[in-house]
């Protein structure tokens, strides 16, 4: 089943994020609270994949009322190539439809290449005309990566 994630997915979508091989989290922003905060903002677009009593897959979206960014798109391993990351996508996107959002954009590590894979197997287009930059605003929001 794939519905809409609410904060009472947390546990789950975490132990998920704790499952995966090279995935990387950051200590607030992926926190309940911080998590809570974002779907707060963004209620309608987040989306998780349930199968036997589980939380197998999850999908961070947010917009800001322009552009829609996915975050930490994910699908436990022993539930991949079933279609279920191509199912979360579809159903965020309509989500976004809904709310007239009209590009949506993410970013996935070059090192990761099942995701990277999985992106241009869809559709989606690998940006070569821009460079993509940050600035950490707040030093204790740690990433770490799993291993």
């Amino acid at each position: 089943m794939i519905r809409t994630m609410t904060i009472n997915d947390y546990d789950g979508v975490y132990e998920l994020w704790m499952s995966i091989k090279g995935f990387s989290i950051r200590s607030i922003d992926d926190s309940r609270e911080g998590v809570q905060k974002f779907l707060e903002r963004n209620p309608a677009t987040s989306i998780v994949a349930v199968m036997d009593g589980k939380i197998v897959g999850a999908l961070l979206c947010g917009h800001d009322g322009r552009r829609a960014t996915f975050y930490h798109v994910c699908v436990k391993e022993e539930y991949r190539m079933r279609g279920i990351g191509r199912e979360m996508v579809v159903m965020a996107m309509r989500a976004l439809k809904k709310e007239k959002i009209n590009k949506v954009a993410l970013i996935a590590f070059t090192k990761n290449d099942v995701g990277n894979a999985f992106w241009k197997e869809i559709g989606w287009t690998q940006r070569q005309d821009l460079n993509y930059y940050d600035f950490t605003l707040n030093t204790e929001n740690i990433e770490s990566f799993n291993s």
